[in-house]
């Protein structure tokens, strides 16, 4: 039976895969995992869980079902209602509740729908703890009664101010005069929300540091979350920026773990050269951990070689987030992500933060003094192809002996010059391969030849 717990929690389709009846499980299941402590987390000595979502419809319907779980297994709720997975990481930290969870299903389409949880502090779970909770989900238990019982309250203003208050002093903290400087005075910037959970956060944030704002798609309506808008579909932000002429834009996605960019010239930057840009920043300040970033075997081979040059040593990490994170809590490093534009900023966060990089990035683009053009040149990336090859049995990719044969083939032709992986999607029946080349064409010619195997060997 496959593991219920993908690369970032349980994620499928609304009302099918995922139903209020699981999300009702999935609460009853983390109080008695993440809550077995008992500790008192405020006077009352009652326990407490956060909860927030994106924008998607469905969101209504799983966090009442994921409250009424937590809350029937004895947790107080407090329902933040909207706001960016990031937001509910800090306020799982500084509201010192024994657990956090999101509702959200990130980058993807509107119809799908997730949950993921944090633990006391703000860190997302290991494996072992998705596990034990999977374990007893479903099973009966001794239920508390009467007093035991937990409430459910909704907080969304308060909760939304805390986590705007941490992103902007980020960059901008308070003075003894209490006067909070405007760092990103000057700077324009479009910001693309993807109709999701920033959509309030990311443009006040940004306005409250001192930038001009130009803000697209930052009207939801339940059902236009992610649509040809934000980081997977950055086509209307490349063009704003042109046509305002602003100095950069930002781009979020759904849940807003994630930010990619675009210069002046509507160009995009992505999450590698961000990276990039912020590594040699932090080793600037001296805030950069033993000279090191941690990224994972999905980024580029130029960003390894550009960083080795500026004397920064990079440490890899399977795909996702929380790989990195703990990595990086391992070994006290200070910066790491992942191409697609998951940056996590220790000296502020514990999980991914696409406001937080977009603060961040704006910053560093007004203290070089150069446009954000100029900074990413310094981190080309070598031609990459990437493609899904869908509905196959992902887990036969690292076993079949054909496709092992292939991908030796391939190597052998690119020699030091590229690389090539092959990696079974977390979430979906899919099989990603990736190929890095000299030249595009040669890029585009091994990764299509590599697809077209998996797709013989393992189609369903």
């Amino acid at each position: 039976m496959p593991r219920m717990f993908g690369t970032d929690g349980v994620r499928g389709l609304a009302n099918r895969d995922l139903t209020a009846q699981l999300a009702l499980h999935l609460g009853d299941a983390a109080v008695r995992v993440l809550g077995e402590s008992k500790d008192a987390t405020h006077a009352e000595g009652r326990r407490r869980a956060l909860v927030g979502r994106d924008t998607r419809v469905s969101g209504d319907f799983l966090a009442s079902a994921l409250s009424a779980g937590m809350s029937a297994g004895g947790f107080d709720v407090i329902d933040a209602g909207i706001i960016p997975t990031p937001g509910v990481a800090f306020l799982t930290s500084v509201l010192n509740v024994e657990m956090g969870a999101v509702i959200s299903a990130s980058h993807n389409a509107m119809p799908d729908n997730g949950i993921k949880f944090f633990a006391r502090g703000g860190f997302k779970l290991p494996d072992s703890k998705e596990d034990e909770i999977e374990q007893v989900l479903g099973q009966d238990w001794d239920r508390p009664t009467g007093a035991g019982v937990g409430r459910i309250s909704h907080d969304t203003t308060t909760a939304t101010n805390l986590y705007i208050d941490h992103l902007v002093s980020a960059i901008a903290p308070i003075g003894r005069d209490k006067i909070q400087p405007k760092p990103l005075a000057g700077l324009k910037v479009v910001a693309d929300c993807a109709n999701g959970a920033t959509s309030v956060v990311a443009p006040e944030a940004l306005r409250r540091a001192g930038a001009e704002v130009v803000v697209i798609n930052a009207s939801p309506d339940g059902y236009n979350i992610n649509k040809n808008a934000g980081s997977t579909h950055p086509e209307q932000l490349q063009a704003m920026v042109k046509a305002s002429d602003a100095q950069m834009g930002v781009a979020f996605d759904g849940d807003a773990d994630r930010c990619l960019a675009v210069d002046e010239d509507g160009n995009m930057v992505n999450g590698d050269q961000i990276m990039g840009i912020l590594a040699r920043a932090k080793m600037r300040e001296g805030k950069l951990k033993d000279n090191t970033l941690v990224i994972t075997i999905m980024s580029n081979l130029g960003l390894k070689i550009a960083l080795k040059n500026m004397g920064i040593k990079t440490v890899e990490t399977n795909v996702g987030d929380r790989y990195v994170l703990e990595a990086m809590l391992r070994d006290g490093y200070s910066l790491g992500g992942e191409q697609s534009g998951h940056v996590i900023n220790r000296e502020f966060a514990t999980t991914g933060d696409g406001t937080l990089t977009a603060l961040t990035l704006c910053n560093e683009v007004v203290r070089s003094g150069k446009s954000l053009k100029e900074l990413a040149a310094d981190f080309p990336q070598l031609p990459q192809q990437l493609v899904n090859v869908p509905n196959v049995d992902k887990n036969g990719v690292k076993s079949n002996a054909a496709i092992a044969e292939a991908v030796r083939r391939e190597e052998e032709l690119l020699g030091d010059t590229g690389r090539v992986l092959l990696r079974p999607s977390g979430t979906e029946p899919l099989v990603r391969v990736m190929a890095e080349a000299q030249t595009q064409q040669e890029a585009d010619d091994v990764c299509n030849r590599l697809a077209q195997v998996v797709k013989d060997e393992l189609s369903l």
